[in-house]
């Protein structure tokens, strides 16, 4: 009898003590796993517009994707706009990056930027060209990172892009009344301006963000029909001159 019971403790004190083993590996794992997960860094932030000085010009970098180490975006300057391609690497939650114009231009050239995780409203680094007898040479610079959103009510001649405009609002208009409608409806939607008197003209307001090169996919369904009235009174300048108008 005495031999029994002692077999059966035997028994109960090996079956405690796996289940206690088992718990111990079950809580070992599941802590390994979160400090993984910890130290992942979360790459989304280097997507973005940075905007600010460039020498004598204003430029504006778009990074529009990211994957594992690579990035892609456009560099517009003077309204030039340039693709790129590069790859970074995350160091302290820095993102070290090098980002490569295509070179098939005479101005393109290396950008080697630094963007902190923990501050990433602020863009820096340098511009280095290809050629280096294209312009002055290496730009240093420190962009602003802007968040674009559009608002139909922002600048001059808002009722562009909030109503249908009637002919009445538009025939004693000159060409550069209507034009500079028309421009605003671009601006709006923060269109890199080619023209430099164009980017002059907007760069100076606070609520234009430069934010691509082509807005006709972004345009409202309204804003097309009054630019295609606006143009059509643009046209009607253009022939009569200062027979048409004020």
């Amino acid at each position: 009898m005495k031999i029994f019971l002692f077999i059966l403790i035997a028994i109960a004190f090996a079956a405690c003590t796996q289940n206690n083993a088992g718990k111990t590996e079950t809580t070992s794992t599941n802590t390994t796993v979160k400090n993984v997960d910890t130290v992942v860094p979360d790459s989304v932030g280097i997507i973005g517009s940075f905007v600010g000085p460039f020498g004598d010009n204003k430029i504006t970098i778009l990074i529009t994707k990211n994957s594992n180490d690579s990035i892609q975006g456009t560099s517009i300057v003077g309204g030039n706009d340039r693709p790129f391609v590069g790859t970074y690497t995350i160091t302290n939650a820095v993102y070290k990056i090098i980002a490569k114009e295509p070179g098939d231009n005479k101005y393109d050239g290396i950008f080697t930027m630094t963007l902190d995780n923990t501050k990433p409203t602020a863009l820096s680094g340098t511009w280095k060209p290809y050629q280096q007898n294209a312009h002055e040479g290496q730009k240093v610079f420190s962009l602003q990172r802007l968040s674009f959103t559009y608002n139909p009510t922002v600048g001059q001649f808002t009722e562009a892009s909030t109503r249908l405009l009637k002919e009445a609002d538009v025939e004693n208009l000159s060409k550069l009344e209507l034009q500079d409608i028309r421009n605003t409806i671009f601006a709006r939607h923060g269109y890199c301006f080619k023209k430099p008197e164009f980017r002059q003209q907007f760069e100076t307001e606070p609520w234009y963000i430069p934010n691509t090169t082509d807005v006709t996919k972004y345009l409202t369904e309204l804003e097309k029909k009054n630019i295609s009235l606006i143009k059509k009174y643009e046209k009607y300048a253009d022939e009569f001159g200062d027979d048409f108008g004020r």
